[in-house]
């Protein structure tokens, strides 16, 4: 299955890309919903958040906080705080089914959050 996120990994549209490894990648989000808003992407798909296997995945997972947290502090958002979100399935508000993890700070957070 091909998603947006397949034809940005694969450069086959254009992203505005803060941070990439060999298995993670993180660009800004076309709609931000805060000052700093970044979607970080493994390079393996992963529909959704229910198909996580846990050994299987972990690492990969690691991975995805530790550039989290590297973007975070690139951006300086890192001292006040973020928010880091994993949207799962329609009621969850997934859209693209390639798991993803928003990054969203550069101001206060309400809760709860919708």
């Amino acid at each position: 299955m091909s998603t947006i996120f397949s034809k940005i990994i694969n450069r086959e549209i254009p992203a505005d890309i803060v941070y990439e490894s060999e298995n993670v990648l993180a660009f800004k989000d076309i709609r931000p919903q805060a000052p700093v808003h970044i979607l970080i992407i493994p390079k393996t798909e992963i529909p959704k958040v229910t198909d996580i296997k846990g050994k299987e995945h972990a690492e990969l997972l690691g991975e995805m906080f530790d550039a989290a947290n590297k973007i975070a502090s690139d951006l300086g958002i890192a001292e006040d705080g973020f928010r880091l979100v994993f949207n799962c399935g329609n009621n969850g508000g997934q859209e693209v089914y390639h798991l993803h993890m928003h990054l969203l700070g550069g101001r206060k957070m309400n809760w709860p959050p919708g």
